[in-house]
């Protein structure tokens, strides 16, 4: 990526929307972004159902959709989907993808913060891995909350990708240290130099710079007005089928992280 430091009204929420173009051409490559196995796919479902329910023609969007992997997810199940991102590249790759797998899933361009949804419209909405970039995160809920029906549930996939336990740590730098070394897998995409520290540059700007965790996330959400708010983190079916793309102690990395899904509820307007 070019250096952006001096051009004119380029903000933070342009270098996230830029950032995320440029890894759009390998994002499917990565374990954690595509599904890569049917034991994947059956544990992302289980969640899905566990947390929305059945499809049944329900209306979902599906926020900061990238390539489609969580809109397919969710048209698996029988929801109606909506796929939204603020990404051209993401959203060429979602729309060549859905019509490759003859899939009917509506993928246009929109921000995350800023919808411009209809109110009340969506039965279900989700998003993964969309809150820790987020650079007004009660501005968001309070929108989400706005698109949804009345009774709808909102399900937020996420994680807290800033702060480490001692035993991430140690492990992190074990497999960083076999990898080298030749003694261990690679990872399937190296992320060069350059975008990692973009990323890293990104990651102590926004909201949740000293990380996204599920006490603050649940807090924010019920200042924008949702109820029944439950966090999940029992994500271990899904981390143990993506840890099979990964060398041991990567696997080992990704099961020792703060991840979670949050499930919100909008009020159901009372009866007259």
């Amino acid at each position: 990526m070019s250096d952006v430091s001096e051009i004119p009204n380029y903000g933070l929420r342009d270098e996230i929307k830029a950032y995320w173009s440029e890894r759009a051409a390998t994002f499917d490559l990565s374990p954690g972004h595509e599904i890569f196995s049917e034991e994947e796919r059956a544990a992302w479902h289980r969640l899905f159902t566990q947390h929305l329910g059945s499809g049944e023609g329900r209306s979902a969007l599906d926020l900061a959709s990238g390539t489609g992997v969580i809109s397919h997810l969710m048209d698996d199940l029988g929801f109606k989907v909506t796929g939204l991102d603020w990404s051209e590249t993401m959203l060429a790759l979602a729309r060549t993808k859905a019509n490759a797998r003859a899939r009917a899933i509506s993928f246009r361009m929109g921000d995350a913060e800023h919808t411009m949804e209809p109110d009340d419209h969506y039965d279900v909405v989700v998003n993964r891995h969309l809150v820790w970039t987020l650079v007004d995160p009660p501005s968001a809920f309070a929108e989400w909350f706005r698109v949804l029906k009345p009774g709808g549930v909102l399900l937020v996939v996420d994680g807290d990708f800033v702060n480490s336990t001692f035993r991430e740590r140690i492990l992190s730098r074990l497999a960083a240290w076999g990898q080298r070394l030749g003694w261990l897998r690679g990872d399937p995409v190296q992320m060069q130099p350059e975008m990692m520290a973009i990323h890293r540059s990104i990651l102590s700007r926004v909201y949740f710079k000293d990380g996204a965790r599920a006490d603050a996330v649940s807090g924010l959400l019920a200042g924008a007005g949702f109820e029944s708010i439950a966090v999940d983190t029992h994500l271990g079916d899904i981390h143990k089928t993506q840890a099979r793309n990964w060398n041991v102690l990567k696997g080992m990395v990704r099961k020792s992280q703060h991840r979670y899904a949050i499930r919100a509820v909008k009020p159901a307007r009372p009866s007259s």
